[in-house]
């Protein structure tokens, strides 16, 4: 979804800012695109988060990017701890379920 909203950003950009910024958007929406793959890693989560900072930063070329930046921002936190919270209710059911096995 974070390639979509910067190719949008990208449609708004062309109108009145230079090669300099649509080339870094690009890149950006293009990051976002491939850093899906990446997810399964760890590694994944560290280049997801600075290019959550990237979008934000590129409302200094459209301006709205720093409210749509901030909120994807916020889902992308509220994804990461979620996440880790669910993990450890499901490592403490294995747990539970090989201390004690069904009969």
């Amino acid at each position: 979804m974070e390639s979509l909203l910067m190719g949008f950003a990208l449609l708004l950009a062309m109108e009145n800012h230079g090669s300099l910024a649509l080339i870094l958007g690009g890149a950006l929406a293009l990051a976002c695109l491939l850093n899906a793959g990446m997810m399964k890693k760890p590694l994944g989560w560290i280049v997801g988060s600075v290019l959550q900072i990237g979008l934000i930063a590129y409302g200094s070329v459209v301006p709205i990017m720093y409210f749509m930046g901030t909120l994807f921002a916020g889902l992308w936190a509220t994804a990461f701890f979620l996440g880790r919270k669910g993990e450890a209710i499901r490592a403490r059911l294995v747990a539970e379920r090989e201390a004690n096995p069904p009969v």
